[in-house]
């Protein structure tokens, strides 16, 4: 089985992916310049950003701390069920803390609103989103941002189901170095 024959068509390679992380970590990076507070705590949302994550943290320039989070919402369908449900909580103290949610990516916003009221319940002085890609036209929730977060965003994707950096089918398809469409064939 070569996963590769899955994709219908590629939508950012592995060097797109690595440039543009670049640039967000130097936009990190420059916004974070001085900082006299808290080193900020990168919370990557398992599993799918897992890769992002690792790859955004060694182009950081400052020291961050880094933990994740797990919210499940898509179960192994294609469609958010609209109710995501903490299933793994962050294990460092984050009261007071610069937090930066770094996402896969943000679809109906309905995950990243239960994220960022939870990481503000828990005293976060400010939450950032860093997400990899975005679909703004599936939004159904506008995403509030916490003191001075900020949204980071890698590239905006069109309306497909995607596949690939860590985002998954099934919890296949991760392993892509890559962002492409899954044919639909393939979870029909």
């Amino acid at each position: 089985m070569a996963l590769d024959d899955d994709i219908e068509r590629v939508l950012w390679s592995e060097e797109e992916i690595s440039d543009r992380i670049s640039e967000i970590a130097l936009e990190i990076s420059e916004d974070f310049k001085g900082s006299s507070s808290s080193t900020p705590v990168l919370i990557g949302v398992a599993t799918g950003a897992f890769m992002f994550l690792s790859d955004l943290a060694k182009k950081i320039k400052f020291p961050v701390l880094v933990d994740f989070i797990r919210a499940e919402s898509y179960g192994s369908g294609t469609q958010s069920n609209g109710a995501p449900r903490i299933s793994c909580d962050v294990k460092i103290d984050i009261k007071g803390k610069h937090v930066i949610l770094v996402e896969d990516i943000v679809d109906t916003g309905n995950t990243l609103s239960c994220l960022i009221s939870h990481l503000k319940s828990k005293g976060a002085c400010s939450v950032s989103v860093c997400t990899l890609l975005d679909k703004p036209t599936r939004r159904k929730v506008e995403v509030q941002l916490v003191g001075e977060g900020k949204f980071y965003k890698g590239f905006e994707c069109p309306d497909y189901f995607v596949v690939g950096y860590g985002m998954d089918f099934a919890e296949l398809y991760r392993n892509l170095a890559y962002v492409g469409v899954l044919k639909p064939e393939m979870y029909q």
